[in-house]
């Protein structure tokens, strides 16, 4: 699996934590919804880098308190027609979550700029002509934009008003 961010194929530096198994010292840990409801209280105050990952069915309410705790958080898409994780991300930007936003799963080619646009900057790749178009140099994002998405942006100065330019 490829972690692509930043326009770049990255080394991930997060595992997932295992339930009932000791954290490797240093570990930054990617935990569960319901392991993360167990152990949340226990790691206050520790100073490590904490993730989350949310499966489909999985809300967000329940993590709102939580948001300045995790340096990234993943969501799933199980399969390419299910799309609950793009409202998610919206609403992970908006209450204010500043840190990685990252697709895990279903992650295609034909999806990762409607993921962009909902606030997702980090894509856990394994489909292989997904891959394949990225390697090969092809760009998945475009830079002009009929309608206003999170991250910087402005206008781009034509006629047409409504039309925003990525920065």
């Amino acid at each position: 699996m490829a972690l692509y961010k930043n326009g770049a194929f990255i080394d991930n530096q997060w595992q997932a934590a295992s339930a009932g198994l000791p954290a490797p010292q240093g570990a930054r840990l990617i935990f569960g919804l319901a392991h993360w409801k167990a152990v949340r209280d226990t790691l206050q105050g520790a100073n490590q880098p904490v993730g989350l990952v949310l499966e489909a069915g999985e809300m967000i309410d329940d993590i709102i308190q939580d948001l300045p705790r995790f340096s990234v958080i993943a969501l799933a898409f199980p399969k390419f027609g299910d799309g609950r994780a793009f409202s998610k991300a919206a609403l992970l930007r908006e209450h204010g979550f500043e840190g990685e936003l990252r697709a895990v799963g279903d992650v295609l080619w034909d999806q990762l700029q409607l993921m962009a646009r909902c606030g997702f900057d980090a894509f856990e790749i394994d489909n292989e002509p997904t891959l394949k178009a990225i390697r090969s140099g092809k760009s998945p994002f475009m830079t002009t934009f009929g309608q206003p998405g999170f991250g910087p942006e402005t206008r781009d100065g034509t006629p047409r008003a409504w039309t925003r330019r990525a920065l």
